[in-house]
């Protein structure tokens, strides 16, 4: 087991103790029932004293993930490595490896600073608002808190939604509209009715890991098409068309995840082009339309609703927990999705449907949105700055949202920045989660919100020594081999 502990970082000794040996565990490079190093031996071996590894090994015992032996010693927890298969013939590993990049943001102790999250930061929430409309669901509307909800969701809540379409110059009636359990249950939902296994659909490459594993889980063929800074690659995405068929397109339009750029409207024409020429329908997922003060195209604005199916939501946003995503489609498509999300789930949350459905019919949502953007807006260009100050190469310039995908130039492998955060007591995700099929990246994606933390910027400055000066700059991913 190899680590690397510097008392020079400022990080507690026993924390980066706790990252580095949890994170050898959960990557498997460390098997269940491996011995571990004795509490001596791990001390001398570091140069340390044997407290901070006695209060390390305790962490890791509470956690389940080691296992003290009286008189022998510390063991990897052997349910980590547990091969049984699952009912219904889900191979664990494929669900364990698709999953991994989402369970690396709740894993990794707290004390790290989770430096490719996904998530807004709780002190930039609106908590207040939130609590009070819970009060006020509570309140007003008691069957919201013990009653199923309705299969297409509250209609109160589908008509702001209706509006928000509207703003985006979107036209949909109550019938093109379902809620549903957060953007990823819509993808679920569309994934299930829309696709079996051996089918092909084209993704963004880089994209999001967690549309990756449900296509995988579903036995659907993935085939990256290059983000470029104005979208998909359009010639890329015509040669591909040569050669493969598939039934959908899976797309982020603004501030798309992990590059933060946004389609151009020359890209998001000639898209539905193709759509047409060549019959397949694209998934629109505008899961982070609220980061956006002033709206540019979309697809389902063009489209109107007819090769396009259109997810938002607000998790990304207003909160996580509230599990409150949205669909736009043709009726006929809406009324399928719902059947399917009566048989997978009866419905959603009507106590959360109600709840938001106050915020956005009060103003309290619009009001938290304003001060929300500012944040994001001054954090994001602060460290898109910071990074490039470093001798760090940014993708582009973010045009919105909270990431920025970023490399260090002459490192063709992000894991080993991967590696080096550990040791200033970071947790990045490496650039190939966000790949299609897991292929070797330099990139890595940063949450602008925690990049003023302390150890973000000594970790920039670190690894932007190493960079080398003559490196090339941020180029366009290439087609993975044999695409």
């Amino acid at each position: 087991m190899k680590l690397e502990i510097d008392a020079q970082t400022g990080v507690p000794l026993t924390d980066q103790l706790v990252t580095q040996i949890e994170s050898q565990i959960r990557s498997r490079r460390v098997l269940a029932g491996a011995k571990l190093p004795s509490i001596r031996q791990l001390a001398a071996d570091q140069h340390i004293s044997r407290f901070p590894v006695i209060e390390a090994y305790d962490r890791l015992a509470s956690r389940g993930l080691i296992q003290p032996k009286h008189g022998s010693g510390f063991y990897v927890a052997s349910h980590i490595d547990d091969e049984d298969r699952r009912p219904g013939g889900c191979d664990p590993r494929l669900a364990e490896e698709e999953s991994s990049q989402i369970l690396q943001q709740f894993n990794y102790p707290g004390e790290t600073l989770k430096l490719s999250s996904g998530f807004v930061p709780e002190s930039w929430r609106d908590v207040d608002g939130i609590t009070q409309a819970i009060r006020h669901a509570s309140r007003m509307d008691v069957s919201s808190v013990i009653d199923y909800a309705m299969p297409y969701g509250d209609t109160s809540l589908r008509h702001q939604v209706q509006l928000r379409l509207h703003h985006l110059d979107i036209d949909a009636d109550l019938q093109h509209v379902m809620i549903t359990h957060g953007a990823s249950q819509a993808l679920d939902l569309v994934i299930r009715f829309m696709l079996k296994a051996g089918d092909t659909v084209f993704v963004e490459d880089p994209g999001y890991y967690n549309l990756f594993g449900l296509l995988k889980l579903q036995g659907v063929r993935l085939v990256g098409v290059p983000r470029l800074v104005t979208g998909p690659d359009i010639d890329a995405a015509e040669e591909l068309l040569k050669r493969h068929q598939p039934k959908l397109f899976f797309i982020n339009t603004v501030f798309q995840n992990p590059t933060a750029t946004n389609v151009a409207p020359q890209v998001a024409f000639r898209l539905l082009q193709l759509a047409q020429q060549h019959g397949f329908s694209i998934v629109e997922d505008d899961i982070y339309a609220d980061f956006q003060a002033v709206p540019t195209q979309r697809l389902a604005s063009l489209d109107q609703l007819d090769r396009v199916i259109y997810i938002g939501g607000l998790s990304k946003t207003l909160s996580s927990s509230l599990r409150i995503g949205y669909l736009a489609a043709s009726k006929s498509l809406v009324k399928n999705l719902v059947d399917v999300k009566v048989l997978t789930s009866l419905g959603g949350s009507r106590f959360s449907e109600a709840v938001a459905a106050n915020l956005l019919e009060r103003g309290t949502y619009r009001k938290y949105l304003e001060r929300l953007r500012r944040r994001v807006r001054d954090a994001l260009s602060g460290a898109a700055q910071q990074l490039e100050a470093c001798g760090w190469d940014v993708f582009g310039e973010p045009s919105g949202g909270n990431f920025v995908w970023a490399k260090v130039p002459g490192i063709d492998d992000s894991a080993v920045l991967v590696e080096e955060a550990l040791k200033f007591g970071i947790t990045l995700a490496p650039g190939n989660y966000y790949r299609p099929n897991g292929e070797t990246c330099p990139w890595v994606r940063i949450n602008s919100a925690y990049t003023g933390d302390r150890r973000a910027t000594r970790f920039f400055e670190h690894m932007g020594a190493r960079g080398t000066d003559d490196a090339p700059g941020a180029e366009p991913l290439k087609i993975p081999a044999g695409a």
